[in-house]
Formats: C-alpha cells, structure tokens, sequence
C-alpha cells in the first residue's frame, strides 16, 4: 500500500491529471460566476480602451486643431479675440467649453488666465489659472505648472494680497527649477517680501539667485537688491 502511494507521489503524470481533475470540477462548479465576471472584464476594458482611441483620441486632436488660431492671435497679443474669437475660428472659451476634458482644453485655461490677467481683470484670472492641471511629471509640464503659479501669485499682486502671491511664487520655484522660471519667480516673491516688510526673507531670496542661478538675467543686478536690504537691516 505505501509503495503504491509512493509511485502515485513520483509519478507527474498522475498529479497533472490529478489537477486537471481539480480545475475540471471547479469549472463546472462555478462556470457561471466564472462566465459573468469574463464579461465584465471584457465590457470594463473594452471599455475603456474604446472611450480612449474611439471617442478621445479624436477629440483632443480636434482640440489642438481649433486652438492654432486662438494661439496665434495670443502670441500676437491679441487677448480678446484670442479668448471669445471671431466666428472664423474658436477661441479659447470655446475651447474650454467643448474640449475642457482633453489636454488642449486644459492648457486653454491657463491661456485663458494669461488673456484674463493682461486684460486687467485679475478675478477672471484666478478662476481659469486654477482650473489647469499639470498633467506630466516631464521638465515642460513642471515650467508650464510653474508659470500657472507665478501667474497666480501675479493675480494676488493686482488684487492686493501679498500674503498668497509670496506663498505662490515660492511654489513655483519649487515646482520647477528651471534656469528661467525659477530666478525669476524668486526675485519677484524677493520683493513681495519686501512689500511685507520681512526683510530676512527678501534677502534669502535674493541671495538664492545669486548663488543658485549667478547666469541668469535676474542675477545681473541682484547685488543691487542685496545691497539695499542690507542697508535697510
């Protein structure tokens, strides 16, 4: 008896059988269950990979498409026309509204926000630079996110508050590091700090740029704004 149970044990044909016999029974045994939760995986991804490639693929192409033209008259500094556009092409509102769920119509309000902020009205400003969302963690995502910060924090200069324009600027040198934003946002949180009348912190500014960023154009005169502080302190 224990010598057959030893060469049922060594022998793989008897436990791949044996197995089959397993899953066979199981199967048969919740087939059902087992059909109903295929399906559903079936239906979720596809689903999913059917709203992705059927519906937003298209769409956000036809975003970037009816945003050429709101850019160009963006870069021209067109802001109105290149917020509400003119009949012939859509402008950014437009956008936002019929493409606000793809990538072009989440980058069209922070277009927004610029057109907004140049047009003086800091409140409009606000509420569209709010809304964009940095969807990548890549070095462009990061400047762009950064600018949408300091662009903030330039709202809450117009509209008064210091207090969160420094905290906003603060928050887009740390976004990004950039040798463009990053000097650039710190000497504007240097003289909100100044505004404040905390001076310690002006000075730390400052003195950031010098050291961190000495090649950027903000570092030109920067010993200027170092110098005053120090006189003040």
């Amino acid at each position: 008896m224990a010598q057959h149970k030893q060469q049922n044990e060594q022998d793989p044909e008897i436990a791949i059988t044996s197995a089959i016999g397993n899953v066979e029974a199981f199967i048969m045994k919740n087939g059902r269950s087992l059909l109903i939760a295929l399906i559903v995986i079936i239906v979720v991804v596809g689903g999913f990979f059917g709203y992705k490639y059927l519906i937003m693929v298209p769409k956000g192409e036809k975003a970037a498409a009816a945003m050429f033209s709101a850019e160009q008259q963006f870069a021209k500094d067109s802001f109105r026309l290149a917020l509400e556009g003119d009949g012939n092409f859509a402008g950014f509102l437009e956008i936002i509204d019929k493409y606000g769920s793809t990538p072009t119509g989440n980058l069209a309000n922070h277009y927004t926000g610029i057109c907004y902020l140049k047009m003086g009205d800091p409140v409009r400003a606000l509420e569209y630079l709010k809304k964009y969302k940095a969807s990548d963690d890549n070095v462009t995502s990061k400047i762009i996110a950064a600018q949408n910060y300091g662009l903030q924090g330039d709202a809450n200069i117009q509209n008064g508050n210091y207090e969160e324009a420094v905290k906003l600027f603060e928050k887009a040198v740390a976004t990004s590091a950039d040798p463009l934003t990053a000097p650039y946002y710190l000497k504007k949180a240097g003289e909100t700090y100044e505004k404040l009348g905390n001076l310690d912190k002006a000075l730390q500014a400052y003195e950031s740029i010098a050291t961190d960023y000495a090649g950027s154009m903000e570092a030109r005169d920067i010993q200027k704004y170092i110098g005053n502080i120090q006189q003040k302190m």
